[in-house]
């Protein structure tokens, strides 16, 4: 599965404007009050978003440009933009925090911490620093975006093309080749990234923070450390099937490439896996699916012989939208909107939601391929857009998901929805295998979803420790394979060059865009997955739901979606699911029949590594 970012309000400052500060630092007095009241902390909340807001339309519209026609027009525009709008966000950020003993009432006191913790690169007060922290950002997002590799000067592979190839192709050694290929990209981003990050820590540091990591683990109406615990908490209730899957796929990619390539007491080399990361296992289900014959759904071909192309692919995840009473999408999010990957120019593929103006103006880019894997990733764009557009009305500090793990969470509960039963219904298959197919769909999905949650755990492990100092430039790629062994149970397949610097190949990165987001979203997906099977009045297994045409079931979504980030997301997930505390069970009742399976499978085999 491709994994996104959205972009909606703050979300320029708090994961896309990359943080400077302008030649002058604007803040919304001088100086500091001699005895702070409830009142100023209200005037200084409400002038802060009211000015940031005046900016966020322009540097929305400035990033959009800059992704979908990369050059150095676009690129100044950008960085000038996000120095413009985060120079504000910064001095407000620094102010907000002049109100921490001041008594006020909840709401204000929601909106000044949201304001002092929604930096992901705070920029520091220095001019010259805040301006080259910008300017960073720019080329590090310039440097992954036109990323190619060429094996000769007039033969060259993009990252899409090169990605087909990991998803297609069974030669080891043309599969070695890509993967090496691709990670020619970042080792020129190496320095530029540890630059980064020591400006990034002054700036957290000048917001009362002892470095970035502390800022972005202290984002989630927790402790920071209080939250790093929640985290083992979920990972150990996934664990134990994680396990199941991973020795599974080791015995069978051992029969395919033989023990002497994938050795049955090792990490599995990570090129075999059908993705460019190793993040997701789907496309070598034909590799280790089960030996009976399995009447898998293939969406990919259903979608080539019913003349889906890229707008009907879109069109039709607006219409499961649709079904759950929520509004068309408007006009112009069909003539502004970035489908296909451009002929002459060079753009970022990557897939994403938009809101630019926070009212109407959605958005997706995209470079969709006529696939299974893209036409679930659509559904799961415009589950941002529509919960960008629920929470529209929100004041500005509000304007974002309970948290950010919420937002990438809903689009991919309506894709749990993409069941045999919504596919006869919106005509792209004729039958519904019965339930002995189950354990073929349920292990596909498994290769997609339980494969990628450890992977979305450490990729944020890895940040906060060269963030907090722990791991150094020297040891980046050491620690980044080091971390991968112990959470995936991953390996290079080659012994990487000193300069490597793997974790740059991997998008979020370079953007800085958090990615913990993606782990919480894989647990809160399937909690909400299943309550929301429970309000449409589904009775059999929660694999087998799909809310598709349930009005109770959008109700209740959009009660939860139209709260945006004014509560806390205890209190947002308790409105759906009936419980505060994030709960990875659901997962386990999903896939029941599979790790029964799995364990079956695996009896006599050597797992762990």
């Amino acid at each position: 599965m491709t994994f996104k970012r959205t972009q909606s309000a703050l979300f320029v400052i708090a994961a896309l404007g990359l943080a400077a500060c302008g030649d002058k630092q604007e803040a919304s007095s001088q100086s500091e009050p001699q005895a702070l009241t409830k009142k100023d902390a209200q005037q200084f909340v409400e002038k802060a978003q009211q000015d940031l807001a005046e900016m966020l339309v322009p540097a929305a519209q400035a990033e959009w440009a800059y992704q979908t026609y990369i050059n150095q027009d676009t690129a100044a525009l950008s960085a000038y933009f996000n120095e413009k709008v985060t120079s504000k966000a910064t001095s407000y950020a620094k102010e907000a925090a002049k109100f921490n003993s001041v008594e006020v009432d909840a709401d204000t006191r929601r909106k000044l911490n949201l304001m002092s913790n929604i930096l992901v690169m705070p920029a520091p007060g220095d001019p010259e620093k805040s301006a080259r922290l910008a300017q960073i950002g720019s080329e590090l997002g310039g440097m992954y975006g036109a990323g190619k590799y060429c094996r000769t000067e007039d033969e060259c592979f993009s990252l899409p093309e090169m990605s087909n190839i990991m998803a297609t192709e069974r030669d080891p050694k043309l599969l070695l080749e890509m993967w090496e290929g691709w990670r020619q990209v970042s080792p020129p981003m190496k320095a530029l990234y540890a630059e980064q990050t020591e400006l990034a820590n002054l700036g957290a540091q000048e917001l009362g923070k002892k470095d970035l990591s502390e800022q972005w683990r202290g984002s989630y109406d927790m402790e920071a450390d209080a939250f790093g615990q929640e985290l083992d908490r979920l990972w150990g209730q996934v664990k134990p099937f994680y396990e199941a899957l991973h020795c599974h796929v080791r015995a069978e990619l051992g029969e395919k490439y033989g023990e002497d390539i994938v050795p049955q007491n090792e990490p599995i080399p990570a090129h075999l896996l059908g993705n460019m990361w190793g993040q997701s296992w789907g496309n070598v289900y034909d590799i280790v699916k089960p030996e009976q014959k399995m009447d898998v759904i293939d969406i990919t071909k259903a979608l080539e012989e019913h003349n889906y192309d890229e707008i009907k692919m879109v069109k039709q995840a607006e219409s499961f939208f649709s079904s759950l009473g929520f509004d068309p999408l408007p006009e112009t999010f069909w003539e502004r909107s970035m489908f296909k990957q451009p002929t002459e120019r060079d753009a970022v593929c990557h897939a994403s939601a938009w809101n630019l103006d926070n009212v109407e103006d959605l958005r997706i880019k995209m470079c969709i391929q006529k696939n299974g894997e893209d036409f679930s990733t659509i559904h799961h764009e415009l589950g941002h857009n529509y919960y960008q557009r629920a929470y529209n009305k929100q004041p500005t500090v509000y304007q974002g998901a309970a948290n950010d793990g919420f937002h990438e969470a809903i689009g991919d509960t309506v894709a749990l929805s993409i069941t045999p039963k919504y596919l006869k219904e919106i005509g792209l298959v004729d039958t519904i295998p019965d339930a002995s197919n189950d354990i073929g769909m349920l292990l596909k999905l498994a290769l997609d979803k339980i494969a990628f949650v450890p992977f979305g755990l450490m990729v944020d492990q890895w940040r906060w420790k060269v963030f907090s100092g722990e791991v150094t430039p020297e040891q980046y790629n050491t620690a980044w394979w080091e971390l991968r062994e112990k959470y995936q149970g991953l390996k290079a397949p080659v012994d990487r060059p000193a300069d490597a610097f793997d974790p740059g190949a991997k998008y979020h990165v370079p953007a800085n865009t958090p990615y913990t987001r993606y782990f919480l979203a894989h647990i809160l997906q399937f909690q909400f997955h299943r309550s929301l099977c429970e309000i449409a009045g589904d009775k059999g297994p929660i694999h087998r739901c799909s809310i598709y045409g349930s009005k109770e079931a959008g109700a209740a979504l959009n009660n939860m979606l139209e709260m945006g980030q004014s509560k806390p997301w205890q209190e947002a997930l308790e409105t759906l699911t009936g419980k505060p505390e994030m709960d990875a069970t659901a997962i386990l009742d999903y896939f029941e029949p599979l790790k029964a399976w799995l364990d079956e499978q695996n009896q006599g085999r050597q797992c762990g590594w």
